[in-house]
């Protein structure tokens, strides 16, 4: 085939990248059941396909040889569980599993120094349980291997060296269940490491315990189940390993999980923005199997959506069992939703609808599209270790959506809302959350020396935006902010009290519920904010009051009470009474 003729057609007559490609236009044309991130996956690689057919420019080729030279090498393995490999059978890749390996391994540089090195660096698999991750990733461990480089150090990450061993040990049983295989191929087998004699190739399990993560020269890592590592540690030592060989691969393949604030969420949060065009990034390669926002989960139609292996690996009277235990037994409900729905799970009783939120979200919101306009910014102080939130509150009347009451005039109020975030630079170093860092480097935290935060930095931007906004009132938690009011209450800034009751919480928490439902809250998309709004547990007492709450410690609500704060006082400014008056709750400096 010459670089110039077209892909995907009769030209192309390697059997695994012909399926690949049929099953890419079986997605994206809505014959197989996907989600809209599998559909984006196979609508890229189409996509890349047809530049490349047509475009002489385009930096990559596609080499169909070297896609389908992988297919058939894990072809030649054994299973190793289950009744297949009591029948002695051989892999048979399944087509969405030709779809992965034929994308990721098919793509070259096509000029330049990296000519014929590969396209995808760093690859993304997110699937539910029982596809057959570990058996891929055990494939292409010792595929990685075969490649040609000399001194291959080729590992199998995790955090604890029992879940790392798994992938390594898959492997090994493959070469001991086919010792002819072994042998004409060149590897040799110890209790801890695979040894390829050609190349000199090492393969071995590698967790943070080891004591080979210093000096790395990797070319290729493998990782299952990111979602299960409590802290990025070994995800940044097997990437910056990776990154001293010029031809490396670093394979994640894991499940959803339930911590958003993790390495995993975060990396899988990108490679969303890569699927949907929002991030160009050639060197990642991503496909999340998974429902869709407005899936119901208990319908069976959309458990496909998540389970490619369906029928094969993934046996459907076991997950409809499952299933069945979920919808009658609410404690069981994430975790089928994470493990067998591949559906990111982070509260056990969730208060927000995040599909809706989400919906909210708006990027091109600036803060300097209100200077001028009145506000209300709500501090949450927490400790003086941890996030300070700063939430800012403004609104406009805009012409009603429902056209029968546009047309009377009326009109409904719209809210827009901006966060700060305020951490002190040695709690990013102490890793108490994955993201911290990314998020300071992106702006979204800002920082202050030291182990505490420097709460004179709040106010200098309390008092900077006085100059900015009009600040109708400034409510806050009294709560550890008796010296920070102090300080605010001389410089004549309208700090007003806002104590942490279920009556006080209670009326703005739901209407902030409400707001988002209908459409009338607006924020900027802040990935921070986000995760904090997800965090919050609603707590309901008998009067059918509610109240914020957080599982855990390390899952930060505080902006999303700084919210709830400012809205809080907002909705009642009006009916209350002058504003300069004692009924009005301002404190002043003899308080």
């Amino acid at each position: 085939m010459n670089e110039g003729d077209a892909p995907g057609y009769v030209e192309i007559d390697d059997p695994h990248v012909v399926r690949a490609i049929e099953y890419a236009r079986a997605v994206t044309a809505g014959d197989v059941e996907a989600c809209v991130l599998t559909v984006a996956a196979c609508r890229r690689q189409l996509g890349d396909l047809e530049t490349w057919a047509n475009d002489p420019a385009y930096p990559f080729r596609f080499d169909v040889a070297l896609a389908g030279k992988v297919c058939r090498f894990l072809e030649l393995l054994p299973h190793v569980k289950g009744p297949k490999a009591n029948k002695g059978e051989l892999l048979v890749l399944e087509p969405w599993q030709c779809f992965v390996v034929t994308t990721l391994y098919g793509w070259v540089a096509k000029v330049g120094e990296r000519a014929g090195k590969r396209r995808f660096r760093r690859a993304y698999i997110e699937v539910a349980r029982g596809n057959a991750k570990s058996t891929l990733l055990a494939g292409l461990l010792l595929y990685s291997m075969l490649e040609g480089e000399q001194g291959a150090e080729c590992v199998s990450a995790a955090t604890k060296h029992e879940q790392a061993a798994i992938v390594f040990g898959v492997a090994q049983a493959m070469l001991r269940k086919r010792p002819d295989l072994r042998g004409r191929l060149g590897f040799r087998d110890t209790t801890h490491r695979l040894l390829h004699r050609k190349s000199g190739g090492l393969a071995f399990p590698l967790s943070r315990d080891s004591k080979t993560q210093d000096g790395l020269n990797i070319h290729f890592a493998c990782i299952d189940e990111l979602h299960a590592h409590k802290t990025r540690e070994t995800y940044d030592v097997v990437e910056t390993g990776t990154g001293k060989r010029d031809n490396s691969l670093l394979v994640v393949i894991t499940t959803a999980g339930t911590d958003t604030s993790g390495i995993c969420y975060e990396i899988r949060s990108y490679c969303q923005q890569v699927l949907e065009g929002r991030e160009t990034d050639d060197a990642q390669f991503a496909v999340i199997y998974t429902l869709d926002d407005s899936d119901d989960w208990v319908d069976p139609r959309t458990w496909l959506k998540a389970n490619p292996n369906w029928g094969v690996s993934v046996q459907p009277e076991v997950v409809e069992q499952l299933a069945q235990k979920a919808k009658a037994v609410a404690s069981a409900q994430n975790n089928f939703k994470t493990k067998h729905l591949n559906v990111w799970c982070n509260a056990h009783h969730a208060w927000m609808n995040m599909v809706a939120w989400n919906a909210c979200g708006d990027t091109t919101m600036r803060l300097d599209d209100f200077l001028g306009e009145p506000c209300f910014e709500a501090l949450d102080l927490a400790n003086t270790i941890d996030i300070c939130a700063r939430a800012l509150l403004f609104w406009k009347d805009l012409p009603h959506r429902n056209e029968g009451k546009r047309a009377a005039g009326e009109l409904e109020r719209h809210w827009y809302a901006f966060t700060v975030h305020y951490l002190p630079e040695e709690a990013i170093d102490a890793g108490r959350n994955a993201s911290y860092q990314g998020w300071a480097k992106m702006g979204l935290l800002k920082t202050t020396p030291g182990k505490a935060l420097d709460l004179d930095a709040v106010r200098d931007d309390l008092e900077a935006d006085r100059g900015r906004f009009e600040i109708r009132e400034i409510p806050f938690d009294p709560y550890q902010a008796r010296k920070l009011v102090s300080e605010c209450l001389k410089l004549e800034l309208p700090m007003v009290e806002f104590r942490m009751t279920v009556p006080n919480i209670s009326p703005p928490m739901k209407e902030l519920e409400a707001l988002v439902l209908d459409g009338r809250f607006h924020h900027t998309g802040d990935p921070c904010l986000n995760w904090q709004i997800s965090n919050v547990v609603c707590h309901t007492d008998a009067k059918d009051n509610i109240y914020p709450r957080k599982v855990r410690a390390e899952l930060k609500i505080d902006a999303a009470v700084a919210l709830i704060m400012a809205l809080g006082r907002a909705v009642v400014y009006e009916s209350e009474p002058d504003p300069y008056s004692e009924g009005r709750g301002f404190l002043t400096l003899s308080a």
